[in-house]
């Protein structure tokens, strides 16, 4: 029997040929289950997450920190007790003053001590006779009281004609006193319920003031924003570990574990000094030289710890600021606060800004040359241009200044020096030379005045003085303007002042920054009697600016942060005082802003009867006297002869320097313009000269015609 086989789908080609290999099929078991994780694993788990997790971290410490702070505050109220009732605080005193070597501390405590101890034995025997006093005072009282209250109730009767109101006031005192023992009998159980609770609230107030909790415990603001209180035993460990073999041994073998290395520890502005003894075979540059790791013992940024070395052998003083404080800024100048100043050259101080104590720091400025160098954008102009605000209101004192970086940080001068170049290309650094230069003639003519003649301050003041240093360019007999040799036309100029203007009340003062010896020569800065700087930034530009006797002597710039400690500076001068056996003081400058600095010569401007300022040297071309008296008036309505003397030979010492009254007067008779006495003193009239003036140019226009 045949089968037809039907196909159900649509043939589309030679159907391939059937592999009759035998097909091997593996079977994969499925993986099997995993085990469950045990309930006392997943338990341990969620316990250590929960343990372990920031949230528990903090309410345990804030457990912790509270309930110790109630407990020390406990103790320390009982610390306190104690003391006040025995001499125990004048005994622990004495132990300090004599492991520290102050035998004079330890013997005033010790007076002190008896003086306790005799008054506390006085207080014992009146204890003796007081309960038979009290028991007088209080039968005296109270029949006293009793017979107050009954005459009161006579007086009373008398008034009112009842014999009952005799005992009226007595009976009401009664009922007065039964009403304060009824109050008493409802406050006393509330009372005596809450007063334990009060009384841990008290110690709780005690232990948190006092922050008397491990560290670890306390919050993390207090635990990361303030170091460690300095005592004597964190100085001894600090100085121990900090990797001085000779130093470390003698400490161990001390009886007192190095207490007697120690001098008092005393508040020293925003912070603590002490001076430290070091002892045989321990150089103070040891320690000096190990100043990050002394500031890390002591839980101090480097920045917050300074060591000088003052004239005790073998001593090195340490300052050790308060944690963050000197990361605050200091208040405004007196210059911005107090419009009522005025300056003195000769007697004053200028306001500079506050030493680390916090004391105030005051600069003498007189016949003093000054140099202020850094890193640049540390704050030099604005130290430097302070000094020369506070001097402005000195109406005596005149300015030729140059400012070779010519940005309008001088701008304000404008009106108050008589020269005032600002600009940084080489045409402007040979201004500032000839500006210099004409100052050296005015010195030589000052020095060629008779003997005691007083001569007004004339302060010289370039500012970004390497420009000049550095400038390549040439005058016409091939001398260069900048360098140090000796055909170097700035540079001999400055020397020159240096060596003989003081004497004459002509003064250099300049600003430059980043110091090498090329661009601030080694004659220049050694003539200044000043020396400041801010950061620099290795040990050897420090040298160039201070010189070697104040970096040996602690002065560090180079470990000043640039851009964090700007306008801090430290200073090497005699017209600043600085503590005994120091070489060099560590200034923070006031910081005055160009708009307080505008209104500052503003008052400086009107003490005077107005300058006129030059902006450009003149170089000799033919003069006009009348034009240039009528310059060097300016703005004032009348000015005095010996005053319009002195402002043409600014002006131009060659031609008006040799000048006298006669030839003044001279010019000024010919043009129309005499001068005539106001009030005793000869003086030019400016409406005289500018309508001679006039007239002048009125005649020569016609006669052109």
């Amino acid at each position: 029997m045949s089968e037809n086989v039907v196909h159900l789908h649509k043939h589309t080609g030679t159907p391939a040929p059937v592999d009759t290999a035998p097909t091997v099929l593996t079977v994969v078991p499925d993986a099997p289950p995993a085990r469950p994780v045990p309930l006392w694993v997943r338990s341990g788990r969620a316990v250590k997450t929960a343990v372990t997790h920031e949230r528990t971290k903090s309410a345990g410490r804030a457990v912790v920190r509270h309930s110790l702070y109630t407990f020390n505050g406990g103790r320390i109220a009982a610390r306190r007790a104690w003391d006040g009732r025995t001499g125990s605080r004048y005994e622990r005193m004495i132990r300090a003053a004599e492991a520290a070597g102050n035998l004079e501390a330890a013997e005033e405590w010790e007076e002190r001590l008896q003086r306790f101890r005799a008054a506390r034995h006085h207080r014992r025997m009146d204890l003796l006779h007081s309960p038979v006093d009290a028991a007088k005072g209080v039968a005296v009282g109270a029949g006293m009281s009793v017979g107050v209250l009954v005459a009161l109730g006579v007086v009373l009767a008398i008034s009112t004609g009842q014999a009952g109101d005799v005992v009226t006031p007595l009976s009401a005192t009664i009922d007065f006193i039964a009403l304060l023992i009824r109050i008493v009998q409802i406050v006393w159980g509330p009372a005596v319920t809450i007063g334990p609770f009060l009384a841990l609230l008290a110690l709780w107030s005690v232990g948190r003031r006092q922050q008397a909790a491990p560290q670890w415990a306390l919050p993390a603001s207090v635990r990361s924003g303030e170091g460690e209180p300095i005592t004597p035993s964190i100085v001894v460990k600090a100085l121990r570990d900090l990797g001085v073999p000779a130093l470390a041994r003698a400490i161990k073998e001390m009886g007192d574990a190095g207490a007697s290395m120690l001098g008092p520890i005393t508040i020293a502005g925003c912070g603590v000094e002490v001076d430290v003894t070091l002892p045989s075979g321990v150089s103070t540059n040891e320690v000096q030289s190990k100043r990050r790791k002394l500031a890390e013992n002591l839980t101090r940024h480097e920045h917050e710890v300074f060591i000088t070395i003052p004239q005790a052998a073998r001593t090195v003083r340490l300052w050790i600021a308060d944690s963050g404080a000197l990361d605050e800024p200091i208040g405004p100048s007196p210059l911005v606060t107090d419009e009522t100043m005025t300056a003195d050259y000769k007697k004053g101080k200028a306001p500079w800004g506050q030493d680390l104590r916090g004391d105030a720091a005051a600069l003498s400025l007189y016949q003093r040359h000054l140099l202020i160098t850094g890193l640049s954008n540390q704050g030099k102009t604005v130290a430097l241009r302070s000094l020369a605000l506070w001097l402005s209101l000195d109406k005596s004192v005149q300015f030729l200044l140059g400012d070779l970086k010519g940005v309008g940080d001088w701008a304000m001068f404008d009106g108050l020096a008589r020269t005032l170049i600002q600009g940084p290309t080489d045409e402007h650094v040979i201004q500032v030379t000839e500006m210099v230069e004409s100052a050296v003639d005015e010195m030589n003519r000052r020095i060629q005045a008779p003997p005691g003649t007083q001569f007004p301050p004339l302060i010289v003041l370039v500012d970004e003085a390497q420009v000049a240093f550095m400038c390549p360019a040439k005058d016409e007999d091939k001398r260069p303007y900048g360098g140090s040799k000796a055909n170097s036309r700035y540079f001999m100029a400055v020397r020159k002042i240096h060596n003989q203007g003081r004497a004459v009340n002509v003064l250099m003062w300049q600003g430059t920054q980043d110091p090498t010896n090329e661009n601030l020569p080694k004659l220049v800065r050694e003539g200044a009697h000043t020396r400041a700087s801010l950061a620099l930034g290795t040990e050897s530009q420090a040298r160039m600016a201070l010189g070697d006797k104040a970096v040996d002597g602690g002065a560090a710039p180079n470990l000043l942060r640039p851009g964090l400690d700007r306008g801090t500076l430290v200073v090497a001068s005699d017209g600043i005082t600085i503590p005994a056996g120091q070489s060099s003081i560590t200034v923070r400058t006031h910081y005055i802003d160009d708009d307080a600095a505008t209104a500052i010569t503003d008052r400086a401007k009107a003490l005077r009867d107005g300058v006129t300022t030059l902006h450009a040297i003149d170089r000799g071309e033919e003069r006009d006297p009348l034009a240039d008296i009528a310059a060097v008036i300016g703005d004032a309505t009348r000015v005095r002869t010996k005053d319009v003397l002195a402002r043409l030979a600014t002006r131009n010492a060659g031609a008006y320097g040799e000048w006298s009254f006669i030839d003044l007067k001279r010019v000024l008779d010919d043009a129309g313009a005499e001068p005539y006495k106001s009030d005793g003193v000869m003086v030019v009239a400016r409406d005289r000269v500018a309508r001679a003036l006039a007239n002048r140019d009125t005649e020569g226009s016609a006669s052109a015609e």
